[in-house]
């Protein structure tokens, strides 16, 4: 089979010229499309699927456009893929401008508008559900975009993405769209695998240049200088002013000294410096929210303006008439004046504990030139059109979840890639604000590393599995999941770890031939040779610890005064003990003692072979001084008088066992009798023999790894089955009337979901007592150590939440004589806020009760609408729990959560 790089040479042979629905797409835009673009538009016009990994804002989007219009040009479907809900908006929004609402339509969970349309955007989870449950919607489709497809990364969704590409019917091309990648090779040779001819375009170049800066103080200077001969290095003058910084900064802890330096800028003053040479608009990026926050607020109180009157006058309306349709209470608790008076600034923060309305209408702002200076977390920097000049980073650190980790080079070029805008920025600007101790070659490698593999996340889960049984049966659900690129990817990794293998499978085959004996089986020999070494070996590992343990006995009942032997001479062996050191070190007693020869020394067990006993007592005067040499002398004429010229005996020898040992007999006497025992090549053959068997455990040890790699995902499948054929949702081939029911149960925590429906856990619970306790199986706090026990309601609900964790607990050992761990514990931290919400709350009660951002808040109940939802469906039909999550769906979309178009 060709490699994808060689069928796109053989393609670019073919193709020389556009096929008529290019010819009618290129008129569309009043651009010149790239090279990489027509070579990706003509791919699919020629009937291939294609990868397309170019950078941020490089337009890779309009391949996934061509493939709309192709399908429109056919008379049949194209569905547009996204990894997140404010990225399908804005597509759909763009596609509708374009060809009309009648064409375009649009699903996420929280949105169904005009879903049988030719053309619809959605969420990739979307398509995947639709796949699953076999939609009549799937009838004519003919194209798939898959926008952002290196989110097949993303531990948490990333198996969605690879699930809807093993599943398309075969006559559904794939636009896959990337951010560079490295390995992007690998991945279209997986795609061409899986989905069939795949062309696979890599364009590296950035349509807008983009320069990289360092800002120490108020000075802004270039990362990189050129010498002329196109070869970039790091700027020298910004290594010597960032030593010199740093040098200072250390003075000063040292001595106190407060002589002026240049420090970090706040952030104000960063962005004054950016509007004095001309790179606003800027997003700088601080990894939190209260960051943010913070940085807008800074801003305010600096009294910095970046607008003019009439900007000012757009800015109002446009934000009067976003946010109309909002309470007028609510708008009062989401601090709506400051809010719109530092967009009337030119400021504003953009984040996930925003309302989405407010960052629908940040984004328009940005878009439209009226807001200059946002700061934003990194989620702004996940595929939502919203390009600036400049990208200002505060800090090349962030804080994953667990612990501060440092940026990486792919997570560096994302959020930098955001700078330039293509047809209004001739460059774009990437600025490092240089903090103590940060240094510049950090930064470079940063920003010059080109490597960003891209690694499957996939595995099966419980939904999966119950899903796929359902439709293809058990052993052609185990084939469909090897073909998943996480298998891809360990069976890549086992073709080296095999070569490796058969390398030292031929050596073994050598060093056998050069331990050949002509007298006999030298490998038979060799083995009981090693096996007499390795008995003799354990043999005085026991015998020493024995020893040991003894030795520690015996100078644990020491006294004052006790002569004893220590290792030496007869008579220079004799010590007197001063202090039995008891308790003075971890490993044993070790006694403070005077030698004979008038020397103080600590000793320890392991100066002793064998137990010590006391051969006399002395008495050791009172207030006795071990540095004075006369005292020391005089203690030791008084051991002399004591001993005199008696005979002390000979120190007790540890008793010999190895002529007690039978299998050390009998071995030897084996060793002895073996033929190649007389050869005189005996000892060139056992060092040969000595490398095979150091070889073989190597080799032993690669197999493991190999078999290890070798059909993981399968294996994992196994288990999971296992797990659901103990609970009766599986029973071989045949999915149970359980299982039909965990199979329309999108959840992390599915089988628990599964599992509360089954054993009745909620019935009788009245609408905002069934929303609180599964709000438990959707939320998770952002900060997992957080102490405090989280309010709940009372009554049945706390009875039906003490439930769920209890049956968690029975799942979780479930799990774990399967070999699996993929159910957390249910989290009851948004139990309270949803109960209230359902209840009928105000949004300033629950916000204040709950401490959570309004963004938060909204993002946590459009998710436990969705679960509430998916019960609706999956519950029996006349089922109590269903009516229930009705009306809770019902009391809890109002408000704010039912404007939001966003989640």
């Amino acid at each position: 089979m060709s490699t994808p790089a060689e069928r796109y040479a053989a393609f670019r042979e073919r193709h020389t010229g556009n096929g008529p629905a290019l010819t009618s797409f290129r008129k569309l835009y009043d651009f010149e499309l790239d090279e990489f673009q027509l070579d990706a538009c003509e791919a699919l016009e020629a009937g291939d699927g294609v990868l397309v990994a170019a950078p941020t804002g490089s337009g890779k989007t309009v391949v996934g456009e061509f493939a709309v219009h192709l399908a429109l040009e056919q008379g049949r479907k194209c569905f547009y893929t996204t990894p997140i809900k404010a990225l399908s908006n804005q597509k759909y929004n763009d596609l509708v401008r374009r060809y009309g609402a009648a064409k375009v339509g649009l699903l996420t969970g929280d949105n169904s508008v005009n879903g049988e349309a030719p053309v619809v955007v959605m969420t990739t989870e979307v398509l995947r559900n639709m796949l699953y449950a076999g939609s009549g919607t799937l009838a004519g489709l003919a194209y798939v975009v898959m926008d952002e497809v290196h989110y097949l990364a993303d531990r948490f969704r990333g198996a969605v993405w690879e699930e809807v590409i093993i599943h398309l019917p075969e006559s559904v091309r794939v636009a896959a769209l990337s951010a560079t990648v490295s390995n992007a090779e690998e991945f279209g040779e997986w795609l061409g695998e899986v989905r069939g001819d795949t062309t696979v375009i890599v364009d590296e170049h950035r349509p807008v240049p983009l320069w990289q800066h360092m800002l120490v103080g108020n000075r802004l200077y270039d990362l990189f200088v050129n010498e002329g001969d196109d070869t970039l290095r790091i700027n020298p003058s910004l290594m010597r002013v960032a030593r010199d910084e740093s040098r200072l900064a250390q003075t000063r802890g040292r001595r106190g000294y407060s002589r002026p330096r240049a420090s970090a800028p706040n952030r104000a003053d960063v962005i004054e410096k950016l509007d004095a040479e001309g790179l606003l608009p800027a997003i700088t990026f601080i990894f939190s929210r209260a960051g943010c926050d913070a940085a807008v607020m800074q801003c305010l109180y600096a009294g910095l303006r970046l607008t003019t009157e009439r900007e000012r006058h757009e800015i109002r309306q446009i934000v009067d008439e976003r946010t109309a349709h909002l309470p007028d209470e609510d708008l009062a608790v989401l601090g709506y004046l400051e809010w719109r008076d530092c967009l009337e600034r030119g400021l504003a923060a953009h984040h996930a504990g925003m309302l989405p309305a407010f960052k629908e209408v940040v984004e328009e702002l940005f878009t439209k030139g009226l807001v200059k200076a946002v700061f934003a977390t990194e989620t702004l920097a996940l595929g939502i059109n919203m390009p600036a000049r400049s990208v200002v980073i505060e800090k090349l650190d962030k804080w994953n979840g667990e612990t501060h980790a440092d940026l990486t080079p792919g997570e560096y070029t994302q959020l930098t890639g955001r700078a330039g805008r293509r047809g209004i920025d001739v460059e774009g600007h990437a600025v490092v604000v240089w903090q103590p101790g940060m240094d510049p070659l950090g930064v470079a490698g940063l920003a010059s590393t080109r490597t960003y593999p891209l690694r499957s996340s996939f595995q099966p889960s419980y939904n999966m599995a119950v899903n796929l049984v359902g439709q293809v049966g058990r052993e052609r659900a185990r084939t469909l999941l090897e073909d998943s690129f996480a298998q891809f990817q360990a069976d890549r990794a086992v073709v080296g770890l095999a070569r490796q293998l058969r390398k030292s499978e031929q050596a073994l085959e050598g060093y056998a031939e050069a331990m050949t004996c002509h007298l006999g089986d030298f490998q038979e020999y060799a083995a009981i040779r090693r096996r007499l070494s390795d008995r003799e070996a354990e043999l005085s590992r026991q015998r020493g610890a024995a020893r040991r343990a003894q030795a520690v006995q015996s100078l644990e009942v020491l006294k004052p005064g006790d002569v004893i032997r220590v290792p030496g001479g007869r008579r220079a062996g004799i010590a007197v003990v001063l202090d039995p050191g008891t308790g003075t070190r971890g490993d044993g007693p070790s006694p403070l003692v005077l030698t004979i020869g008038k020397q103080v020394k600590r000793l320890s067990a392991a100066d002793f072979p064998v137990p010590v006993e006391p051969v006399d007592t002395i008495r050791i005067p009172k207030g006795f001084n071990p540095r004075s040499p006369k005292e020391r002398a005089n203690l030791v004429s008084t051991l002399h008088a004591k001993l005199g010229d008696r005979d002390l005996g000979k120190p007790v020898r540890a008793r010999d066992h190895a002529a007690e040992d039978e299998e050390i007999n009998r071995l030897r006497r084996e060793l002895r009798q073996h033929p190649c025992h007389g050869c005189d090549q005996r000892e060139d053959h056992a060092r040969w023999a000595e490398r095979y068997y150091k070889l073989l455990r190597e080799t032993e040890s690669l197999r493991r790894r190999v078999e290890g790699r070798s059909h993981v995902i399968a294996r994992t499948f196994d288990k999971v089955c296992g797990v659901l054929d103990q609970l009766g949702y599986l029973e071989d081939e045949t999915v149970t009337e359980e299982g039909r029911r965990l199979a329309k149960l999108y959840t992390e925590l599915d089988l628990l979901t599964a599992e509360c429906l089954r054993s009745g856990v909620w019935n009788g619970l009245d609408p905002a007592e069934l929303a609180a306790c599964v709000s438990s199986l959707v939320y998770e706090a952002r900060q997992s150590d957080d102490a405090r026990s989280p309010k709940i309601p009372g009554g049945s609900a706390k009875e039906a939440l003490a439930e769920m964790v209890r049956l968690w607990g029975e799942l979780e050992g479930i799990e774990q004589d399967h070999g699996l761990s993929f159910l957390r514990e249910p989290d009851l931290g948004f139990a309270w806020a949803a109960f209230r919400w359902a209840k009928g709350h105000s949004l300033d009660a629950v916000l204040t009760d709950c401490d959570l951002a309004a963004g938060d808040f909204v993002r946590w109940v459009k998710q436990l609408l969705d679960l509430l939802g998916q019960l609706k469906d999956a519950a029996p039909k006349g089922s109590k729990v269903g009516e229930a999550a009705g009306r809770a769906i019902e009391a809890m979309r109002r408000g704010v959560v039912a404007y939001s178009s966003v989640s």
